[in-house]
């Protein structure tokens, strides 16, 4: 009976051309694979050998009625969302896009002078072992390791040289320092973010806060910054960067040239990935824990590392995303507002998204800065998250 035939199964032959027609495709493929360029998208096909024409199709209907099968939500597919770029014929260079979206010759000078030291500190990243630093200065207490101090001393040459920045401070030692009593800008920045982490060889970052001397940085606000720098080192090194009309993303490419590989990024409202930090606090905040259990039945997707920038990043490459770092008295929240929370404040603002000061609920770009090392918690990311945040656990 026609119900009971088994599936038809390619001959020895059909079988052996596929094989030999495969491998063919594979190492036609492999024989182009370049090194980035930028202005052309050789690279990322290069990168990217499992295309859907290499894919091995499924051998029989019996495997396909399977596949078709599977219950709504089977695979990685349905809870990792991966990226959603497409790959173009060229992309613009760092100099064009700052020439046409930044009008201020001053911001754009400041944002090259720094990404030219992200520069220095992936090249750092790439050839220094992580050991702990012989000398211990940070006022936090926290462990500095070498390469810690390496990323301060190199964004530390960067301000001296730089002819537009006037002073500078750093998380590694949160004191104001003239740099150049001619220059305009006070420049914060945390130059090495993921300390504990980076031993792992996870991604780490360099976060940014630029003020103009108008306003200086004590006593202004994450708002009254010009412009911020977020960079992450990973297998890539890329660097978010606040235009006058939003948030562009620049890759370091061939020679260490910088070209923009996503422009006017947009974060939805909506989300269905999640980060938690200070999970500690949800032993004393109810609405947290209340909180982490609804994304939890929700089933969103959990993404944190436990680095501050590769878990907001996220929220640019995904578009969509939620970074929660709520405090309580046993547990108090350690986010410093100049080197840390504006610049991020400022890029997910730009890109559409929220943030809250985990207190108030009120956005981080307007805690007044009045000190160096001042701390905060925060929420920022997707709209309609970081107003559950405030609800759920602030009451708000």
């Amino acid at each position: 009976p026609r119900g009971s035939e088994l599936p038809r199964i390619p001959s020895q032959n059909s079988m052996l051309r596929s094989v030999v027609l495969t491998f063919g495709l594979v190492a036609a493929v492999s024989a182009f694979a370049p090194s980035a360029m930028v202005g052309s998208t050789r690279a990322l096909r290069g990168a990217n050998l499992h295309t859907p024409s290499l894919r091995s199709p499924a051998v029989g209907p019996r495997m396909s009625t399977e596949a078709e099968a599977k219950p709504e939500g089977f695979g990685a597919s349905h809870t990792s969302f991966y990226t959603s770029a497409v790959a173009k014929d060229s992309y613009a260079t760092l100099s064009e896009i700052l020439d046409a979206k930044i009008a201020d010759d001053g911001v754009r000078q400041v944002v090259t002078d720094m990404l030219d030291a992200a520069v220095k500190i992936t090249e750092a990243l790439r050839v220094n072992l992580v050991t702990v630093a012989d000398a211990q200065n940070s006022v936090f207490g926290d462990v500095q390791l070498g390469v810690d101090v390496i990323a301060d001393d190199l964004m530390w040459e960067a301000c001296k040289a730089s002819k537009v920045v006037q002073t500078g401070a750093s998380e590694e030692e949160p004191v104001l320092v003239e740099t150049n009593k001619d220059g305009r800008f006070t420049v914060c920045w945390d130059p090495l973010d993921g300390s504990s982490i980076v031993d792992n060889n996870w991604a780490v970052g360099t976060m940014i806060g630029i003020w103009d001397k108008t306003t200086g940085m004590l006593g202004a606000t994450g708002r009254d910054q010009v412009t911020s720098i977020v960079v992450l080192y990973g297998p890539r090194t890329t660097a978010l960067v606040a235009c006058d009309d939003g948030v562009y993303e620049f890759t370091c490419g061939e020679g260490n040239k910088w070209f923009a590989s996503r422009e006017k990024i947009e974060i939805k409202k909506e989300s269905k990935i999640f980060s938690p930090a200070n999970m500690r606090s949800a032993q004393d905040l109810e609405g947290y824990d209340s909180l982490l259990k609804y994304w939890m039945e929700k089933r969103y997707t959990l993404r944190y590392t436990g680095g501050l920038v590769p878990d907001v990043y996220q929220c640019f490459t995904k578009e969509m995303g939620v970074f929660a770092n709520p405090t309580s008295p046993e547990a108090p929240a350690k986010l410093r507002v100049a080197f840390e929370v504006a610049p991020f404040g400022l890029l997910v603002e730009k890109a559409g998204g929220k943030t809250s000061d985990g207190v108030s609920g009120g956005s981080v770009l307007d805690i007044e800065i009045k000190a160096v090392d001042q701390r905060t918690a925060a929420c920022m990311g997707s709209a309609d998250e970081v107003d559950r945040f405030n609800s759920m656990v602030l009451g708000k």
